[in-house]
């Protein structure tokens, strides 16, 4: 099998800088395991892996050890990937997620992306107060 995958710092405009995060554009879904096992050999604190869907991409993130919930600068380094590599000339990208069916949004820009995220109700955390 061969992929292509990109290492993105996200967060700077610097080689070794930021934030690194491993990128891997698929075609369609590979079995959890595979993705898994990518994440774990490329041994980045993240790894996206993103497929074409009908309202733009589904993107999951992995650790070396096991799937989160939210990654936001591996969805920066997507967006980057989706703007400037693949070819995508739309202005806007969104992101379907698998944690609670949020969506992401990302516009393009000049010299950077900005990205709109939903959230979820607040919840209030015990020791904390306002």
């Amino acid at each position: 099998m061969r992929l292509k995958q990109y290492q993105i710092d996200a967060f700077t405009g610097k080689v070794f800088k930021g934030n690194p995060a491993a990128v891997c554009p698929l075609d369609k879904w590979l079995d959890d395991g595979v993705l898994l096992s990518i994440a774990a050999e490329n041994n980045l604190s993240e790894t996206a892996f993103f497929v074409p869907s009908k309202k733009g991409f589904k993107l999951r993130w992995f650790t070396p050890v096991t799937e989160v919930d939210l990654c936001g600068h591996a969805t920066l380094a997507s967006a980057h990937v989706i703007f400037n590599i693949t070819g995508y000339t739309g202005k806007f990208v969104t992101f379907e997620t698998r944690s609670r069916g949020y969506y992401r949004r990302a516009q393009r820009q000049p010299s950077f992306h900005e990205f709109s995220f939903h959230s979820s109700q607040a919840m209030r955390c015990a020791g904390f107060t306002h």
